[in-house]
């Protein structure tokens, strides 16, 4: 038996699919305490393993703090893990010293439990409730106009707060060393090496243990006529408008809507319902999907994996650069489409394009066989009792960083010249090659990245998009 201790932040998305490696590890005969909050007890009271709250260490946020977390502000969501972190710091040494866990289990972005794992020296396996980025895979990310400038406009904030960190024997560089995918941690990523973008760069410290999820539903799409799905998730889900205009496009096509709207819309503020269409707070998400022909989603992944692992494809409508990524996948594999516009007609037009083409219900079925033989929370929990892990990086990836090592070494040679160049024609301000160049570098390396991908790993590599989509 060993002891393994739980953390992640009050979130569902990153809660819930630990919540079945819970369960397997307490099956197979290990103690399991789980640090979370009172919004999550019942659920993880549950599973039968310890629930210990933390509520009491959250920071009461301003009302600017609290829009920016709604927002997914990286930023702040950043500071307020950094301000958690020292809160809890007492009460965590009295925990680790009283439960003395043998192994660490920690949402990729709980910095409170891997700060603690590696400050105590406890082997820790992070939880990864996205894809696994790294430097290949961010490639996916593109973040917006907003999120590029809350990136930009909050960095000179964070070193500040990691400062406050070093007294309390906290030792961490920068923030991007707590969040980034490094090959040498041991990770527990809920899709599969197929759907997981760049995935041969990744060693087997990384176990793809598929969807992770408590439900016990099947595929059923036998009915009398289709079922559309509609849902944005539990953060950025206070669009009635949106939910308005689903009903305005759909109302009057022969199919039933089931439409999820979370808690901060009032129902009576979308009008007359039609007798197709069924509103509710909350469902039983993965039951649904069992029936669903088609789900309208925000493409958070778990919501994604459930649509895939219940073999439903997808109308695709991204609200972050995180669920781009996952939206961008999904289309690659041919199980969903993406809406451009959250008009009626467009919404219409994507749900008809849908449910008359077979080809991505076919798509979503072979993601699901594929997820099914993932080894599932019963490999996660395997995983986590025998860390630390020991593993190789794959030989091919020294190829692929040589080769992106030239290009790098070629294109500042090429930014060199071209300066020289400017400086002996006695062009003024030579500084904006230099600019220019540095603000070209991450595009176009990003597609020699791509490319040296593709001539390592086979031409059909490059994002398995011909084969897959």
């Amino acid at each position: 038996m060993k002891k393994i201790a739980f953390f992640s932040i009050p979130a569902h998305g990153h809660t819930n699919p630990m919540l079945a490696v819970a369960k397997a590890l307490l099956e197979r005969g290990n103690r399991v305490r789980f640090y979370s909050f009172d919004e999550f007890a019942s659920k993880i009271a549950e599973t039968g393993v310890e629930f210990v709250s933390c509520s009491r260490y959250l920071p009461e946020l301003t009302a600017r703090q609290q829009a920016g977390l709604m927002k997914v502000s990286t930023t702040e969501m950043t500071i307020q893990d950094i301000r958690v972190t020292l809160a809890m710091d007492p009460f965590l040494k009295e925990e680790i010293s009283a439960f003395k866990p043998d192994v660490i289990f920690s949402d990729s972005v709980c910095f409170w439990g891997k700060l603690t794992a590696w400050k105590y020296q406890i082997p820790l396996v992070v939880s990864t409730s996205t894809f696994a980025f790294n430097r290949y895979s961010a490639s996916y990310m593109k973040n917006s106009p907003s999120e590029m400038a809350d990136l930009i406009l909050g960095l000179p904030r964070i070193p500040r707060e990691l400062k406050k960190l070093e007294p309390f024997g906290y030792r961490i560089k920068n923030a991007l060393a707590l969040v980034q995918s490094e090959d040498t941690q041991d990770s527990v990523v809920y899709t599969s090496r197929r759907f997981q973008p760049f995935s041969e760069s990744y060693s087997d410290h990384y176990l793809f243990v598929g969807p992770s999820l408590l439900s016990r539903a099947v595929p059923g799409k036998k009915k009398e006529r289709p079922l559309v799905y509609i849902a944005m998730g539990t953060v950025i889900n206070d669009r009635p408008d949106l939910y308005r205009n689903c009903i305005q496009g759909l109302k009057d096509l022969d199919l039933d809507i089931i439409l999820s709207v979370g808690k901060t819309v009032e129902i009576q503020d979308l009008g007359d319902l039609p007798e197709n269409v069924k509103v509710c707070l909350t469902v039983d998400q993965p039951e649904v999907l069992s029936r669903a022909d088609v789900f309208l989603t925000h493409c958070g992944m778990n919501s994604v994996s459930e649509s895939l692992y219940m073999a439903t494809p997808m109308v695709l409508y991204p609200q972050t650069g995180e669920q781009q990524a996952v939206a961008r996948r999904v289309m690659e594999i041919g199980a969903g489409i993406l809406l451009k516009e959250d008009s009626p007609e467009e919404i219409c037009a994507c749900v008809k394009a849908i449910l008359e083409n077979p080809s991505y219900r076919e798509a979503a079925c072979a993601s699901r066989e594929d997820f099914r033989a993932c080894p599932g929370p019963e490999g996660a929990a395997a995983f986590i009792e025998s860390a630390p892990h020991q593993a190789e990086e794959n030989p091919k990836m020294r190829d692929v960083r040589r080769a992106n090592n030239r290009f790098q070494a070629f294109y500042w040679s090429i930014t060199a010249v071209l300066l020289a160049g400017w400086i002996l024609a006695g062009w003024k301000a030579p500084w904006i090659i230099g600019i220019l160049m540095a603000m070209l570098n991450p595009m176009i390396g990003r597609k020699a990245q791509e490319r040296s991908f593709g001539k390592v790993f086979g031409k059909q590599r490059a994002f398995r998009k011909r084969n897959e989509g």
